[in-house]
């Protein structure tokens, strides 16, 4: 039975495995044959025109060759690039047609800055390696690691009488695991907590299989090393693997310091520099073979050296001779000298397909290890884990299966089964039977861990005392401010107009709003003294981690911005989550990996900042739970707190819209979680006394001295107060004529900010924000609204942008227009017209007409800020305009006629009658030097046209800001050669008439 149920998962894995090799080869495929190698080398996959450095003999008597640039073009640099040891390269020559064949392929083994070695098998000795020539790499598929995993299931399928035999059938469900006795185990490392021991005295009690959980930061690595000193305190040969070489050189790095014999096998350009000493090449390098195994090297090389020289036949036969015998004794010496090496080892270290049979443990016996251990184990396809478990009786899996899993390129593979871990199957089969969680975290806040142990870990983690409550300020020669006192920060986005971009070519998303969010955030938390080193920038798509390095990389060095991916693993002191996604249909795209998220918020240790749209990610309940969370457990600002040109839109098209239906049922909701937030708000700034002389209120004082959760119904009627109390001075601000402005003290949180703003804007008021951090404060003012704009709704068919809650206002009978509730495309409406009234009070205050007695008159009319702009010329509508009863009519005429004729720029009298452009935002016409709108004044609408354009299409065109409709020209060549080879091909078949002989 056993043996079908193998049979079976190894079928079915075979086709899986081809079909993601497949995609892999065709998205290699795609982009060779759709782009030039420049574009090739640009996207890192390919160098070009290199020369040979120097070539010698390295393992296994294989060639190396080094390529570096020319040195005669410049910098002996090599271009950004993606190649790594292991990679598989194809060997071009750089000189001669168009697409040259392949020379041949070889193994990445060393990349540096200025050069890249490349091993070559014996069986490509005849390649021409001309020290003149020049030579392209580009970088192929790599076959290596599918043909080991395809050797490995085989290997499974006909598994008999092996070490692994028993470990097979537990592992595919056909016998129990069994657990022995359990010894009592003097730990090596004494500050283990006791998750972690009762983790080390599980596994090491298992005779099959054991699995250590580890969640971030609870010390998965730590444990499992404990647990590998403990197996060879029992005498017992350790293999431990992981899917990368990252994790695989932090085990080494470990387990150097407790003195045990570590060998770490894979090229040594692939390992750290720290751990490189423990490197299956240094140990060789020290063995009693060295000297004799150095002599054949050298041998070797200088052979090669005549068999480049040597024209003679003969000598060259005799020369390739030596060589073959030469390679054959080297291989004798270096296999003898492995052997050794390798069973002195009490503990052996290789990526998970770098164990395969192919490598060095093949001069190893199949009985020779007791225990194989796989760290990361929910971060490898189980194909790759069957490399290392066929070599022993027992397997440890360490890992967190909630984190993410491997990277598949084919989601069609990964959808029947690929993606499924050898470690997240058994927990499903077994259960807690053969897992142990470690559940103490010594990375993040109480805070930021509380809703990832809820919602990914049944709410088993606890935070231990030394990081529960720790902050940003509590770091060395960091201030305390609002901005470092925090572990939560939510920036909502909703209605804010800051809707998402989209990459035409990549397909990829960005958010141009978002990234001006976290510049302005990364500044405050830089200014307060966080170093950027200590902060990451997290995005899920390339577009918009590309946008954020373009904005902040050049000014914070330090700063790290990946993707979700690139911070497995990691930690950082501060964490910015960019979620990007903003759009009207909902739709949040890969942001509904669950497990992504997980991995990003996880990353940080005393401050999470959230931006996102949250009416967009709340269309998915796991990020609905985060935005909640977030929103009741912490700081919740708007974008408008940060943007002041954000343009508000209402995101209701129509009566059926989903969101309206949403609104009545999550708006009590959202107003207890703003109000819990409030009151945990008051309760901080009360304990910190940063603002205890200005809130002295009898409420402030009772919070001073509550210790517990004030209850709901309190949260409530408190917040409910402080409404009242702004709605009424806005009120009492209304029924006093002789007052233009009302400011409200800088002393408000930014939740009552928040309600300062709503208020304003269902009462007709203006409202504007000034200052920043602890100065900040809002300035109310009238504005006359427009009748037809107002629309009566009540509370019920109000519609709710999260993130911003509606106040929860009594409908109070009223002749005054401006107590009247209204709608939100009303309000974007009247918010509209008031940027308008106010753009165009700052004009008139700008405008100083000179009205002279003079028949030309004209006004000069400044267009800029207080910073002094260009100015522009009065235009024939402006002449018009000015003119009085008493004027000559001719002489306006001509006037008229000369301002149309002439460059609309102050001072400039080029003529426009031939050579001129029209302003599409001031309708005059400029010459050729000043027809760009930012020289001659018309910059601030330019802008403003181009963010709308952006908003309204969600795409970002490069350049002008016009979509780029020419052709592309690597497009354009394959055409036009096509075409050449179709009229050759007709030319060829193109037969000549025969002439008529005349006699």
């Amino acid at each position: 039975m056993t043996a079908m149920e193998v049979e079976k998962y190894v079928s079915k894995t075979l086709e899986l495995i081809q079909e993601e090799r497949a995609a892999e080869l065709e998205e290699t495929r795609s982009w060779q044959e759709n782009s030039s190698l420049k574009n090739l080398q640009s996207k890192g996959v390919c160098l070009m025109k290199l020369q040979i450095g120097s070539q010698h003999t390295g393992m296994y008597g294989r060639l190396l060759v080094v390529f570096e640039p020319r040195k005669c073009i410049g910098p002996s640099v090599l271009p950004s690039n993606t190649f790594g040891p292991g990679d598989i390269i194809g060997l071009y020559s750089a000189e001669g047609h168009a697409q040259p064949s392949q020379l041949g392929s070889g193994v990445v083994t060393r990349v540096t800055q200025a050069s890249v070695t490349v091993a070559f098998d014996e069986s490509q000795d005849g390649i021409n390696f001309d020290r003149d020539g020049l030579f392209n790499l580009m970088k192929l598929a790599n076959d290596v690691t599918y043909r080991r995993l395809s050797s490995a299931l085989k290997s499974l399928n006909g598994y008999s009488n092996g070490p692994a035999s028993h470990l097979i059938s537990v592992l595919f469900g056909y016998s129990e695991p069994v657990t022995s006795q359990e010894h009592v185990l003097q730990f090596s490392n004494t500050g283990l907590d006791d998750s972690q021991k009762e983790a080390v005295s599980f596994a090491l009690s298992q005779k099959d299989v054991a699995i250590i959980h580890g969640p971030p930061g609870t010390g998965k690595t730590t444990t499992v090393v404990e647990a590998i000193l403990q197996a060879v305190k029992q005498e017992q040969k350790v293999l431990c693997c992981a899917p990368s070489n990252v994790a695989v050189d932090n085990l080494v790095e470990r387990l150097a310091r407790s003195k045990l014999k570590v060998l770490r096998l894979g090229h040594p350009a692939r390992l750290l520099e720290s751990i490189q000493k423990h490197s299956l090449d240094a140990v060789l390098a020290h063995s009693d073979n060295t000297n004799i195994i150095s002599d054949i090297r050298k041998d070797m090389d200088k052979a090669f050296n005549e068999l480049k020289k040597t024209r003679d036949k003969g000598q060259r036969s005799n020369l390739r001779r030596e060589i073959g015998e030469l390679r054959r004794e080297l291989r004798t010496r270096e296999e003898t000298a492995i052997s050794q090496i390798l069973k002195r080892a009490d503990v052996i270290l290789a990526t998970n397909t770098g164990a395969s049979n192919d490598g060095p443990l093949k001069h190893l016996p199949n009985d020779h290890f007791d225990l194989v251990v796989i760290d990361e184990c929910a971060q490898a396809l189980e194909s790759s884990c069957w490399i290392a478990l066929l070599k022993a009786r027992k397997c440890i899996l360490a890992g967190d299966y909630k984190q993410l899993p491997p990277t598949i390129k084919s989601q069609s593979a990964a959808s029947k089964g690929l993606s499924v871990s050898l470690m997240e199957r058994l927990i499903k089969k077994y259960g807690d039977s053969v897992v142990r969680m470690l559940t103490t975290q010594y990375r993040m806040n109480r805070s930021i861990m509380q809703w990832a142990s809820e919602q990914m870990y049944q709410g088993k983690l606890t935070a231990h005392s030394s990081v529960e409550k720790h902050l940003l300020r509590d770091l060395s020669g960091v201030s305390d401010v609002e901005e470092t006192r925090i572990p939560l920060l939510l920036v909502d986005t909703a209605g804010c107009g800051l809707t998402e971009m989209e990459d035409t070519d990549e397909q990829s998303k960005g958010n141009q709003g978002e990234v001006d969010i976290v510049a302005l955030h990364i500044k405050a938390l830089t200014e307060a003294g966080v170093l950027a080193k200590d902060i990451a920038v997290i995005a899920p798509y390339n577009l918009q981690v590309d946008l954020l390095r373009q904005k902040l990389s050049h000014r914070y060095t330090e700063l790290e911005i990946k993707s979700v991916d690139g911070f497995q693993g990691r930690e950082k002191e501060a964490v910015v989550l960019s979620l990007v996604r903003s759009n009207r249909k909902g739709e949040v795209g890969f942001l509904a990996e669950d497990r992504r998220i997980n991995v990003a918020v996880t990353r940080a240790r005393r401050q999470l900042a959230v931006i996102c749209d949250s009416q967009t990610v709340r269309n998915h309940d796991f990020l609905k739970s985060l935005v909640d969370y977030m929103s009741e457990h912490g700081e919740v600002r708007t974008a408008f707190e940060y943007l002041e040109d954000c343009v508000p839109q209402n995101y209701i098209r129509d009566e059926n819209d989903k969101q309206i239906k949403d609104t009545v049922s999550t708006k009590q909701k959202t107003d207890r979680n703003q109000d819990k937030k409030t009151e945990q708000k008051h309760r901080k700034s009360a304990e910190n006394k940063s603002r205890g002389a200005s809130q002295s209120t009898p409420q402030s004082d009772q919070q001073k001295n509550t210790k517990s959760h004030v209850a709901n119904g309190r949260d409530s009627e408190q917040t409910e107060i402080k409404r009242k109390e702004i709605k009424e001075k806005l009120q009492n601000f209304l029924k006093v004529s002789d007052e233009t402005e009302l400011e409200f003290p800088s002393t408000l949180n930014s939740h009552e900010r928040l309600l300062v703003h709503e208020l304003s804007e269902v009462l007709g008021l203006k409202h504007e924000s000034h200052g920043e951090g602890k100065n900040r404060r809002i300035t109310v003012s009238r504005h006359v609204l427009n009748q037809d704009t107002l629309v009566k709704v009540t509370d019920s068919d109000r519609p709710e942008v999260p993130g911003c809650t509606a106040p929860n206002l009594q409908e109070e009978p009223s002749e005054r227009p401006s107590e009247q509730a209204i709608d939100l495309k009303s309000l974007h409406l009247e918010r509209m017209q008031r940027e308008q009234e106010r753009r165009e009070e700052k004009k008139q205050q700008r405008v100083q007409p000179d009205l002279s007695s003079s028949k030309n008159q004209s006004f000069k009319k400044s267009k800029g800020s207080s910073k002094g702009k260009l100015k522009v010329k009065a235009g024939p509508t402006d002449i018009a305009a000015a003119a009085s009863a008493e004027d000559d009519f001719d002489a306006l005429i001509d006037a008229v006629v000369k301002a149309e004729s002439v460059c609309a720029f102050v001072k400039c009298k080029a003529s426009v009658l031939t050579l001129g452009q029209l302003c599409l935002y001031c309708n005059r016409q400029y010459c050729l030097s000043h027809h760009i709108p930012e020289v001659h004044g018309c910059g601030d609408k330019a802008k403003s046209h181009a963010r709308m354009r952006i908003s309204k299409e969600g795409v970002l065109y490069a350049g002008s800001g016009q979509k780029d409709k020419s052709m592309d020209p690597n497009k354009k060549a394959y055409l036009q050669r096509k075409l050449d080879s179709k009229l050759k091909g007709m030319s060829s078949q193109r037969k000549t008439k025969s002439k008529d002989k005349e006699t």
